[in-house]
């Protein structure tokens, strides 16, 4: 648990990792306050997602198209909350404009980092920015809340990072084609090639011999000695 909800001193950043303990917090969000982002994700899975802040066009586009996978998250009991460094009655506004863009509801929590000291505990901020054009020495303003994506397991671990350009949009395809990998690696102890999609072959790993592979998942496909694939379902 965080030990204070004090604005890290000059944005003094978390370094996080693949496999590590997603940090806890409390935050306001748009669906009320939590004591623990923990106590959030309960027995699901999560996806946190940031926004530098509110109407943005390609971070309005993102929104709506998380929400529009509503059923999608469901179905693989994925929790979504989003993040963007502006207030509350900001974020009221701001959804609106995306449900009505995108016809649809942002049925998921997204949480007023004005402090950034959320975005600051994952990671999320991009270098300090100055304003040249005024006298010197420049200005320095607060950085910008980069756009990421964590996925975390309901064992609070860190399964996946990536963060986006401003200029490019995330894939949710391939963020919901992530979430079905690892849910498929964790349930049958295999991996999964480039381009897979629900339904194809999966990768034996290595730690497996091909003749605990026929055991347990029947046939396998051996195409070198290091590269055999299974259809596990």
């Amino acid at each position: 648990m965080e030990s204070n909800g004090t604005k890290p001193s000059a944005y003094e950043q978390g370094h996080l990792k693949l496999g590590d303990t997603a940090p806890d917090f409390w935050a306001e969000t748009t669906h009320g306050r939590f004591e623990s982002f923990h106590e959030f994700i309960g027995s699901s899975w999560c996806i946190l997602f940031s926004h530098p802040e509110d109407f943005t066009p390609v971070c309005t586009t993102e929104l709506g198209v998380a929400a529009l996978h509503s059923r999608d998250w469901a179905d693989r009991n994925v929790k979504v909350i989003g993040l963007s460094c502006d207030s509350l009655e900001s974020h009221t506004e701001w959804l609106a404009d995306v449900d009505e863009t995108y016809n649809t509801y942002v049925d998921f929590p997204v949480i007023a980092d004005k402090s950034r000291r959320i975005a600051a505990l994952y990671g999320m901020l991009d270098a300090p920015r100055h304003d040249a054009s005024k006298a010197s020495p420049p200005k320095q303003y607060d950085p910008f809340t980069v756009r990421s994506v964590f996925v975390i397991d309901p064992n609070r671990v860190i399964r996946l990072i990536i963060m986006y350009p401003s200029t490019c949009g995330r894939n949710f395809d391939e963020i919901l084609r992530v979430v079905d990998s690892l849910q498929m690696s964790d349930r049958y102890d295999v991996t999964t090639p480039a381009d897979w999609r629900p339904g194809m072959d999966c990768i034996v790993p290595p730690t497996m011999t091909t003749e605990e592979a026929k055991a347990r998942f029947g046939q396998v496909r051996v195409v070198k000695p290091y590269l055999r694939f299974v259809n596990p379902e």
